[in-house]
């Protein structure tokens, strides 16, 4: 198979695992050990001045910033990925494709809300991760479809409607599909 890298994995209707149901995950990493990715529509009860202000209680005035920190996946949850615009500079960054970075440091977090700030972003707590042939046997077994990643659902789509917007780039209504697996 292909590497997934920079594409979004739809969470089938199907699917009834109660993490994954109706998510989107952009795909970070796809080889031969595995894949790790990023859940983009499941916020956490948290904002990020909240999250700022935990991380770091030392700040004298926590930039005021309503967007809601995202759950990643189930994996590592603790551990912080903030996915971004292109901008260098940042301690632990990686350019994912022309459009999109992923830094892990704690340098970007204390700047978010500043003009050093990444012109987009999303602040995710933990991630998706899968074993080697796992994720290429979940989509087997019709539980994700795939599309190319699109910088405006990551970005600049409302939470609550990246599923809908994500299903809408695949030119088809979920809701027709039979959630039988079947191979010619």
């Amino acid at each position: 198979m292909e590497s997934l890298e920079n594409q979004l994995l739809i969470a089938m209707p199907s699917l009834d695992d109660s993490f994954f149901n109706k998510t989107v995950t952009y795909i970070c990493e796809h080889n031969d050990q595995g894949a790790m990715g990023l859940i983009i529509n499941a916020p956490v009860n948290l904002t990020l001045s909240e999250l700022l202000s935990q991380i770091n209680d030392e700040l004298e005035q926590v930039p005021s910033l309503e967007q809601l920190v995202l759950t990643g996946g189930p994996v590592s949850q603790d551990r912080g990925f903030v996915l971004h615009s292109p901008q260098k500079g940042w301690r632990s960054s990686l350019a994912l494709s022309n459009d999109v970075m992923i830094t892990t440091s704690k340098d970007i977090l204390m700047a978010l809300g500043t003009d050093d700030a990444p012109e987009k972003f999303l602040v995710t707590l933990g991630y998706a991760g899968w074993g080697p042939g796992q994720l290429e046997q979940e989509i087997q077994e019709n539980s994700w479809l795939t599309t190319p990643a699109d910088e405006t659902i990551l970005f600049d789509t409302p939470i609550e409607q990246r599923w809908q917007k994500a299903t809408e780039k695949l030119g088809f209504d979920l809701a027709h599909l039979s959630p039988d697996v079947g191979h010619a």
